[in-house]
């Protein structure tokens, strides 16, 4: 159907648009429509962050440094946490907008969304990795993949089936030095490789500083204990186990081994070009 427009009607209408035209960006600020570089709302990527402590902190700023980026939301069980990243997204963008969540699964709800950084002990990957796939969000998520093969290949099946981005946080890839010496080695510059030997650091790290804190007691108010606990078994509570500590146990990380093999090993691969391939057997001897 043609809709027939006599010339009074047609510059009453222009008139009209071009005073809407002229009054918009007194509406909407100019970094909405993309003024000096600044990327418009609707080509910046929105992400929300699973775990604000340590290392999701300062992966969280990283993101905040990013201009085709978005921090929209934060999620931690530890209210202190919580509180300072929520602080913090609100201080670079000059707003409250910031929503916080205890419970990712509400945080997972929302449509507005495009993708998550997970920053969690070992033991909650897989729960919290699949339940992101399954909500539609791309993932960064940290080193190891998870904290068990089971786990891993269930996260793997989840982020296919849904056609979700996954990229993980394995850091020495972006470093310049892990990069050369790869290439030097897929080139040939070194000849036949025949034996490779992946150092790692010795002992435990002390990282929270609380080693000596071993004895049993309530956990702090700030803390939802019980939800940390997530998938492990049930243990009383003990600073000396929790926050950056965790890596040294069992239920929760896999020790020395656990938290280098993501970067090390990984790194081993990636000269040998196996990262589409990887090991096939795998043999545990201890002395």
């Amino acid at each position: 159907m043609r809709e027939t427009v006599n010339r009074r009607t047609f510059l009453k209408k222009t008139v009209g648009i071009s005073a809407g035209v002229i009054g918009f960006p007194y509406i909407v600020g100019s970094s909405a429509l993309g003024k000096d570089g600044s990327p418009s709302a609707n080509n910046q990527i929105t992400v929300a962050c699973v775990g604000v402590g340590w290392q999701g902190s300062g992966n969280m700023n990283g993101f905040l440094g990013q201009n085709d980026v978005r921090v929209v939301a934060v999620c931690d069980i530890d209210a202190d946490n919580l509180e300072n990243a929520r602080k913090t997204v609100n201080k670079k963008y000059r707003n409250e907008d910031c929503q916080t969540y205890t419970d990712y699964r509400r945080m997972f709800e929302r449509k507005d969304i495009d993708a998550v950084m997970l920053a969690l002990p070992d033991h909650w990957h897989g729960l919290v990795g699949v339940a992101a796939a399954r909500s539609g969000k791309d993932i960064y998520g940290e080193k190891p993949l998870t904290h068990n093969l089971r786990e891993g290949r269930v996260l793997c099946d989840a982020v296919k089936q849904y056609g979700r981005i996954w990229q993980t946080g394995s850091w020495q890839r972006s470093v310049a030095n892990f990069r050369f010496a790869c290439e030097l080695v897929l080139n040939g510059r070194i000849g036949k490789v025949s034996r490779v030997e992946v150092g790692l650091p010795a002992g435990q790290h002390d990282y929270a500083k609380t080693k000596h804190l071993t004895q049993f007691g309530p956990a702090p108010a700030e803390l939802d204990y019980d939800t940390w606990l997530g998938p492990a078994p049930w243990a009383p509570y003990c600073p000396a186990r929790v926050h950056k500590n965790w890596r040294w146990h069992l239920d929760y990380g896999g020790g020395q081994l656990m938290d280098w093999v993501g970067h090390h090993v990984d790194i081993a691969h990636w000269g040998l070009g196996l990262d589409y391939s990887g090991p096939v057997e795998i043999e545990g001897v201890g002395e």
